[in-house]
């Protein structure tokens, strides 16, 4: 996430604006602001958004088709959302919203005090996941343009090999076959075994 990234808040009610912003600017990160779905993914698509606040019930694109679309493009996908509801408890959109992947669904009237630990706890959250996927990619570059030098060297190696030796085939290493004795070769004696045999030769005398 760039440096500059700013946290959207999206609503189509003048009044309700400016109270986020309220809530929000002792954090000190910067802030936009939309009045229409439509806007809202306007700014979303040109970059540099790392939060969005959106309203649920808005004329025309709802707060939910913003996130569906979001979802489902690979550089949208993974900004967090908080949704904003004035409509009190509602299961269908809770089942909606977090179906979606919404981080959080916060009903009005606003606790600035819980939103702004939500939103600090999000906007530094996501920016700490690009920071180590950025670290991540410049790792992998870094290894896969060190095993294509290492496999260059590799390749200069072996051909300068068959150049020098061409036609040449290593022999496999042969093993010397034991030399056996003659058959009429009389086995030395262990020792204590001579006793043993004068005796057996008695004895067949």
């Amino acid at each position: 996430m760039p440096s500059d990234a700013r946290i959207l808040i999206v609503d189509d009610h003048e009044d309700t604006l400016y109270a986020l912003e309220s809530a929000l600017a002792p954090l000190g990160y910067r802030l936009g602001r939309a009045t229409s779905g439509d806007e809202a993914l306007k700014q979303v698509l040109r970059g540099q958004v790392g939060l969005l606040l959106l309203d649920v019930r808005m004329p025309g694109v709802s707060g939910l088709d913003v996130v569906r679309y979001m979802r489902r493009l690979e550089q949208t996908q993974h900004i967090p959302v908080i949704l904003l509801t004035g409509f009190g408890p509602d299961h269908e959109l809770t089942s909606a919203a977090f179906a979606l992947g919404v981080a959080d669904l916060v009903m009005k009237p606003i606790d600035p005090w819980a939103l702004r630990t939500k939103v600090r706890y999000l906007f530094d959250a996501h920016r700490r996941h690009l920071a180590l996927e950025h670290e991540v990619r410049e790792l992998r570059a870094l290894v896969k343009g060190h095993s294509e030098d290492h496999g260059d060297d590799h390749g200069n190696d072996h051909r300068d090999d068959h150049r020098e030796n061409p036609g040449e085939e290593q022999a496999a290493p042969t093993t010397p076959h034991p030399t056996l004795p003659h058959p009429d070769a009389r086995v030395p004696l262990q020792r204590g075994q001579g006793a043993h045999t004068e005796e057996l030769e008695q004895d067949r005398t």
